[in-house]
């Protein structure tokens, strides 16, 4: 997707954990701003921590604090920054729960911002869970965080489905952060079909595909074969698909997950919705492991983040690649700029 037309608010670009690579992909990606074409973002930390880690790396740029309203004029002469107090002072690769509290400021902010119809999408920079976690923090992560925002802020319940999109491969695992172990128990009917009404429904409505396609992978080998490698695949997974064809929602399979992502498969579908973490990741981090973005469907706003972390040992060193942030800018613009239209 590319961005048609220029947006009249700014992306709510947030920190991420101080003490990793999100400030130096923020200043790598804004430095090439205008040979990329970027739309325009506000950063939302800790602005001594931006000006500390562009002197270390090396990088003039200029820095203004400003609201979400000014952020689109500061953007084309400086780095707008929304300030947020980190909460201790921040070395590079040397995290600290202190600075929790910042860190999750910066998310409630930028969701506020999207509220307020002040910022046209939410990019994420990554987190530390085990720091978040010690602070406190009581969600398994960024996903299911910016789903209980967007309850706080609606008073609705959201689903909310992780898909990786690159330019080779979408893919949505349908279980998350949960151990190999628990999966089964956690497949439900409820929750496949739920997952794939969300996809078709955004597929369309954000992306513009007219009529997606869901290849939907087996759990087990061979996706079961017939039942005689386990029984979800017929027992659980197949009864969905058939209801959602009757609904006219284009979701086939259950597909053996080792023969979905050669190059001729891929090509018969535009998603591919995986039953567990790694089914969905490794393929989508093995095709595009510097290109695919992490978009969050089924929330109320627009959500994006690099498919990667927060990589500590690289952060101020001048070798982390702003590559899947750029991409994670570029598609949250286009989508703002197509829900806009």
């Amino acid at each position: 997707m590319s961005l048609d037309r220029p947006l009249d608010r700014p992306l709510a670009l947030t920190q991420g954990d101080p003490a990793g690579i999100g400030p130096d992909i923020a200043l790598a990606a804004w430095a090439d701003r205008q040979a990329l074409g970027l739309p325009p973002f506000l950063f939302i930390g800790d602005p001594a921590v931006l000006a500390s880690r562009a002197a270390l790396l090396g990088l003039d740029i200029p820095l203004q604090e400003t609201g979400p309203e000014n952020a689109v004029s500061v953007f084309g002469n400086a780095l707008p920054v929304f300030p947020i107090d980190s909460g201790a002072l921040v070395s590079p690769g040397q995290p600290h729960v202190a600075t929790a509290k910042g860190t999750i400021s910066a998310i409630e902010t930028a969701v506020r911002f999207c509220f307020e119809g002040k910022a046209a999408a939410v990019v994420t920079n990554p987190i530390a869970k085990s720091i978040l976690y010690q602070a406190g923090f009581g969600f398994p992560g960024h996903t299911e965080f910016l789903a209980d925002l967007a309850a706080r802020a609606t008073g609705k319940t959201f689903l909310p489905v992780m898909m990786l999109a690159g330019p080779k491969l979408r893919a949505i695992p349908v279980t998350i952060h949960i151990p190999v172990a628990k999966v089964p128990q956690a497949l439900t009917p409820a929750l496949i079909e739920e997952t794939c009404r969300i996809v078709h429904h955004d597929l369309k409505t954000r992306f513009g595909i007219a009529q997606p396609r869901l290849a939907v992978a087996g759990l087990n080998p061979h996706a079961g074969e017939d039942g005689t490698i386990g029984r979800e695949d017929l027992e659980v997974i197949h009864p969905v698909l058939i209801r959602l064809r009757a609904e006219g929602i284009n979701a086939f399979g259950p597909l053996p997950a080792d023969t979905m992502f050669h190059d001729e498969a891929r090509a018969r579908y535009d998603a591919a919705i995986c039953m567990y973490h790694d089914q969905a990741l490794i393929p989508a981090k093995a095709l595009g492991f510097d290109t695919s973005v992490n978009v969050t469907l089924g929330l109320p706003f627009i959500r994006t983040s690099p498919d990667h972390g927060t990589a500590f040992g690289l952060a101020g060193q001048g070798m982390a690649r702003p590559t899947s942030l750029i991409e994670a800018i570029r598609l949250a613009g286009a989508l703002a700029a197509g829900a806009s239209a």
